[in-house]
């Protein structure tokens, strides 16, 4: 039986393959900004053209992923052809998404900005296109509960990719050469992409690939919904992104969306901790559905990971005097909107937790208004205050449309779905975090980096030791209730 224990357990075991993967990735965030001043813009570049590619991956799978679990789990259907279908279907619409670019590359590169370089958009289009197809491939793997393949196939990538930006940006200029231009981070990407792909021959030999465009049209019904949802989800990551060039009234966009990227990157740990969480919350509410005790469950889930995302919070920020360190100097201006995403990713992880009300009830309608109000919350955000705040504007928008979302789930769900949450101990918890962040603060403005790393680590403790004692509380209180 599902247990709270086998989600922290779940959360710890996806959470080290999480960590490790973005930790190592994360590592190319100071290659580029050591190489690439903040002036140059070119870090700005790398983050504007990837925020196109994580949506146009959503568009390009269109939800067939989770409709490959539906559909080679549902009764009477050949999983093998299912997925030979969904592969065929999804090959095609990656070539046809390569030929329509190249075809209108003139154009395209001028409406994104890259009119001069052109190779940035359609390397761009062509590794996205890869990604996309290769996303059905690493599915088969889970679905054949092939972890460590699918996990090294991840790692792999990662590691030759960090190994080639190594090579071109650090080991070549160091030997007398030029420091190569930004463009060389999406050859190198594309390379290590197309590189994975050989990796799949028994999974793409392995089935016969067949378009059975009956099977094609019901899981098209199916995964439609998926995508609207997946579009809506990635735009609240991605559009401030996107948008920031054209909306940005100076000559200097990219300069400046490179310093909100790069600053915005050590907030990752948020983002981080929501990822694991997710990965093992999700079989473990539907594990518990059936349970007497289900809601209280998810009550005390919403609990312990507000408390825990709340201290990555406070070590965070009490330790930026040494993470600032993890990007070039150049970038430090915008440093500043790292609580501020930190928060919003905090926002979105509420969210994830409050949305289960309506995947419990079968009315998934609900999460895509949501999601897809909160997105509009975001653009507006951005479109209204960029012009006049810059890239504060970017990181408080993120706040708005996760803030946004997640009022509008908690109202619904307490209507439709209502679970007592412990409201009044996870403000106690806020304001506790709330009053040593500022204590934090003045620390961190005040004094010299030791002796801020030294406050700053007693004031975490304070917040570690109420969560420990507010564990051990919920124990002894458990323990009561099977007495």
């Amino acid at each position: 039986m599902p247990s709270l224990k086998s989600l922290f357990k779940d959360t710890a075991i996806y959470g080290m393959s999480s960590i490790v993967g973005r930790f190592l990735n994360y590592l190319l965030v100071p290659i580029y900004t050591a190489k690439l001043s903040a002036e140059s813009g070119g870090y700005g570049i790398i983050t504007n053209v990837y925020a196109y590619t994580a949506l146009l991956l959503v568009i390009l799978t269109y939800g067939m992923e989770t409709t490959f679990f539906r559909f080679a789990n549902k009764e009477g259907e050949d999983p093998r052809r299912v997925y030979g279908t969904i592969l065929a279907s999804v090959a095609c619409t990656s070539a046809l998404f390569v030929a329509l670019v190249l075809a209108f590359i003139g154009p395209l590169s001028g409406a994104m900005g890259y009119g001069d370089h052109p190779a940035y958009v359609w390397t761009m289009a062509v590794t996205v296109a890869i990604d996309a197809f290769q996303c059905i491939p690493f599915a088969y793997l889970r679905y054949q509960k092939k972890a460590v393949k699918f996990a090294t196939l991840k790692l792999l990538f990662i590691v030759m990719n960090i190994a080639l930006n190594l090579v071109f940006f650090v080991w070549l200029p160091a030997t007398g050469g030029q420091v190569p231009d930004v463009g060389y981070a999406f050859y190198i990407n594309m390379a290590c992409t197309a590189s994975v792909t050989l990796c799949f021959r028994r999974e793409l030999t392995a089935v016969r690939w067949t378009l059975d465009r009956p099977l094609l049209r019901r899981m098209l019904r199916y995964s439609w919904p998926i995508l609207v949802l997946g579009v809506a989800g990635i735009l609240n990551q991605a559009a401030d992104k996107i948008l920031f060039p054209y909306i940005y009234p100076y000559a200097n966009g990219h300069e400046q969306l490179g310093i909100y990227s790069a600053s915005a990157k050590i907030a990752m740990i948020m983002a981080m901790i929501t990822q694991a969480f997710r990965y093992a919350y999700e079989p473990f509410v539907f594990g518990k559905s059936k349970d007497g005790d289900s809601r209280d469950t998810y009550a005390r889930a919403m609990l312990y990971f507000v408390v825990f995302t709340l201290l990555a919070f406070l070590m965070v920020m009490g330790g930026i005097g040494v993470l600032k360190y993890l990007i070039g100097r150049d970038y430090w201006s915008g440093l500043r909107v790292v609580p501020i995403v930190m928060a919003a990713e905090m926002m979105m992880g509420v969210y994830f937790n409050l949305s289960f009300w309506y995947k419990l009830t079968d009315k998934t309608i609900w999460g895509a208004w949501f999601s897809g109000i909160g997105c509009a919350v975001l653009i507006a955000a951005n479109v209204i205050f960029v012009p006049r705040y810059g890239y504060m504007a970017c990181a408080w928008a993120g706040v708005a449309g996760y803030g946004t979302a997640m009022a509008l789930s908690y109202a619904v769900g307490q209507r439709r779905y209502p679970i007592n949450y412990p409201l009044g101990t996870i403000a106690r918890y806020a304001l506790l975090a709330a009053a040593l962040y500022a204590g934090i603060c003045w620390s961190n403005g005040h004094l010299p980096l030791a002796g801020a790393l030294a406050l700053n680590a007693l004031l975490v403790a304070v917040y570690a030791a109420a969560t420990v004692r507010l564990l051990r509380h919920r124990k002894c209180k458990n323990q009561q209730k099977q007495i």
